[in-house]
């Protein structure tokens, strides 16, 4: 593991699709090729590895080199608040800060008790839906995005977790096909890069499908939606939970007057603010 993960930070590879160093990386690319279950205990660590799995893994990191493919698409596999999950280029790398909030049933900003109904809106490959589901077991989920591949690995997902009775996924262009839907916690990590940033992402990003992550020259077209409607569709006393990441800075500019609340996790990671429906309504007003 040492010796790969010093092989990857030689080679100047960017790390931020649910790793952030070397080292981590290597973890994740041997622990794929020895298959080992999860979480790992300390004996795999003194486990010698046969010839064809020693193949295996140099092959995977010459891949990961070479092709510049984030880990979780050379494996196939990654974790998303505790849940395994398959993933693929169909949809985003999982790896939001809000795993952290749905494990925690988004206290303290709702009563996880009275919480009946959410959505998740632009769901990807479904891992925010998929989590919300398992951490908050007494609501129905509804994940919607634009993309079929992306909605297509969300199922498969959903089959593989055995939560197809909970969560609903639905095809949407943002809230247009959901007229009349109310729910309780509307959460959303929607495409948030703007163009020239885009163009300055390091070569992996450029392995994730670009309708996940570019939304118009300032990246806040998806954000501008989601505050503009996301009121009508809350219940009273709801909340909307949205990651915008980098344009932060952005949101804060555009919006002076909204009482945003952003958010800090134990993990790293930012960019996240909650509203309510009552203070969503004013801003719409």
């Amino acid at each position: 593991m040492r010796s790969g993960a010093r092989r990857l930070s030689r080679a100047g590879l960017f790390f931020g699709h649910g790793t952030d160093n070397a080292h981590d990386e290597a973890a994740a690319l041997l622990w794929s090729v020895l298959r080992l279950p999860w979480p790992v205990t300390a004996a795999a660590y003194r486990r010698r590895l046969r010839p064809a799995q020693r193949t295996a893994w140099e092959a995977l990191l010459e891949l990961r080199i070479a092709t510049r493919l984030p880990a979780a698409y050379l494996t196939g596999e990654t974790f998303f608040a505790g849940l395994p999950l398959r993933t693929d280029p169909r949809a985003l790398v999982p790896r939001s800060p809000l795993a952290e909030l749905i494990e925690r049933q988004f206290r303290p900003w709702i009563d996880p008790a009275r919480v009946r109904r959410v959505l998740d809106l632009c769901t990807g490959g479904g891992c925010i839906a998929l989590a919300c589901a398992h951490h908050l077991p007494l609501a129905r989920i509804e994940g919607t995005d634009i993309s079929r591949p992306a909605l297509e690995l969300a199922r498969e997902n959903r089959r593989r977790l055995g939560l197809s009775r909970r969560v609903r996924l639905t095809e949407s262009d943002h809230f247009s096909a959901l007229r009349g839907r109310e729910y309780d916690i509307i959460v959303s990590n929607p495409p948030y890069v703007g163009a020239r940033e885009l163009r300055s992402l390091p070569p992996e990003y450029g392995h994730e499908p670009r309708l996940a992550l570019a939304s118009g020259r300032d990246g806040l077209d998806s954000v501008r939606v989601i505050l503009q409607e996301a009121a009508r569709h809350l219940t009273p006393g709801g909340i909307l939970v949205v990651e915008v990441g980098n344009t932060e800075t952005l949101v804060r500019r555009r919006w002076p007057r909204l009482p945003f609340m952003w958010l800090e996790f134990e993990r790293g990671g930012g960019g996240v603010f909650v509203l309510t429906r009552e203070q969503l309504t004013t801003h719409v007003r």
